[in-house]
């Protein structure tokens, strides 16, 4: 009953931070105008139908992805210090779609979310590779994922370098925005979503297992090497669209599951649902700051999310400093 009641409240907050969000902007607006555009469904405002609303939702779903990717990479590698953008998954899938909007400006972003999987599965991969070949502790795999991560950010620098004329694109997708969105971009992180985060539901009780160990989930009915491929895909897919509709917004994927867990515990059950609405609160509220900090002057929501994240990932750093 209180783990409902934990859940209906964060619940609640995502929907508090939505509303606030649609209040934020340049453009001032009661709450009474926003509501009464809101029942209006009257298409012909743009600021709110074509602008404010669409962000909204598309904040609450890349912050959702995120959040439960970070909690799939964490359970299945039981590594605290693990997240999509530490792990380079979203670093490859930046260097993909950047070298897309560089070299190619005019495909047409429907491919973007293609592409930017292919680029989280090859930096997967590549950890994949360089784990296997070394079988690291789960903190030297978290300095693998840095170092392939910085790789991979290396070639995005390169591309920007060597591509001055279209590097306005590029620096605000890569900083991490939601700035320009529409409803172009919902169903593609709202679809994937609604698949991935059943899925997570039905890994649930096998990610509690892994948590015992290997052995001891092989002998309760689990299959280890199976779960960790099906979870390390779903949260590759999960990053990867995120990122192809947001950017690269740093730390959510590492701070929500931490942040589920002081709540409800190690259950994946109530963490999986949790972290996605964890995440939602951090990408809705960091947009919202965003717009809100210095109108019309807008801020990278990613920016945001860095300046809270990297001290919390300094003080992870330090708090299992002994593995």
């Amino acid at each position: 009953m209180v783990n409902q009641i934990k859940l209906t409240v964060l619940f609640g907050l995502v929907a508090l931070a939505a509303v606030v969000s649609l209040l934020v902007g340049a453009a001032s607006l009661s709450t009474a105008d926003v509501l009464h555009l809101l029942v209006s469904f009257s298409n012909d405002d743009f600021i709110i139908h074509q602008y404010r609303f669409p962000r909204t939702i598309l904040a609450i779903g890349v912050g959702a992805g995120l959040g439960l990717s970070g909690l799939l990479v964490q359970g299945v590698i039981r590594n605290p210090l693990a997240s999509p953008d530490l792990m380079g998954i979203s670093a490859g899938a930046g260097l993909a779609a950047t070298a897309s909007l560089v070299w190619f400006p005019n495909t047409s972003l429907n491919w973007l979310p293609l592409i930017a999987m292919f680029g989280g599965v090859f930096a997967a991969g590549l950890i994949a590779v360089l784990a296997w070949r070394s079988k690291p502790t789960p903190a030297r795999l978290a300095l693998i994922g840095i170092a392939v991560s910085a790789f991979l950010a290396s070639g995005i620098d390169f591309l920007l370098v060597t591509h001055p004329i279209e590097i306005n694109t590029a620096m605000v997708w890569l900083t991490g925005s939601l700035w320009g969105r529409n409803w172009q971009q919902v169903p593609v992180i709202w679809g994937a979503l609604s698949v991935l985060i059943v899925f997570a539901c039905w890994l649930a009780w096998r990610l509690d297992v892994m948590g015992l160990g290997e052995e001891s989930a092989t002998t309760l009915g689990a299959k280890p090497r199976q779960i960790q491929v099906l979870s390390l895909l779903a949260a590759v897919l999960l990053s990867s669209i995120s990122v192809s509709v947001a950017g690269t917004i740093s730390f959510v994927g590492l701070l929500s599951p931490h942040l589920a867990r002081l709540l409800f515990g190690h259950n994946h059950k109530l963490l999986i649902p949790a972290s996605a609405l964890v995440g939602a609160l951090l990408v809705t509220c960091a947009d919202g700051m965003a717009r809100g900090i210095q109108p019309p002057i807008e801020l990278p929501a990613g920016v945001l999310t860095s300046v809270i994240g990297a001290p919390y990932f300094i003080f992870l750093l330090y708090r299992y400093r002994g593995w």
